[in-house]
């Protein structure tokens, strides 16, 4: 059974939906999950878990939520070198930039990206379907 961690930071509530939808398909899927909000989680503790799924929404000009998520994830890659990673998030203007140059940064770090999934400002029905997708595809 796969371990997995969703942390995720959320500024209108739609990357909170996004995580919820993801934890309840992996553990659908048979996985043991935690999920825990960006203030909550620790670098260190990454290092426990088989799978580690980031959440953010894209802030500014198509970057990570600069406050909580940045600062970690840009401690944390470096942790993560041949770790399984997942990024998710929601944006409202642009095409998703920020999600790309996100799985470039996973990829770069030496992790392994495993996917990624975005919703367009609050995740529809069709989204929250395919977070969940995601979610099992995860464990």
């Amino acid at each position: 059974m796969a371990k997995v961690l969703v942390v995720y930071v959320t500024t209108t509530g739609n990357t909170e939906k996004m995580a919820k939808a993801i934890v309840e398909g992996a553990k659908g899927a048979g996985a043991d999950v935690t999920c825990k909000t960006v203030g909550d989680a620790t670098v260190a503790e990454l290092a426990n878990y088989d799978v580690i799924a980031f959440g953010s929404p894209a802030m500014g000009a198509e970057v990570l939520e600069e406050a909580e998520m940045e600062p970690f994830f840009s401690e944390a890659i470096g942790t993560l070198s041949g770790k399984k990673v997942a990024v998710f998030g929601s944006y409202d203007w642009g095409d998703g930039e920020w999600l790309r140059t996100w799985e470039e940064r996973v990829k770069d770090g030496g992790a392994v990206l495993v996917g990624s999934v975005k919703a367009h400002l609050e995740p529809d029905d069709d989204a929250i379907k395919e977070c969940k997708d995601f979610g099992a595809k995860l464990a």
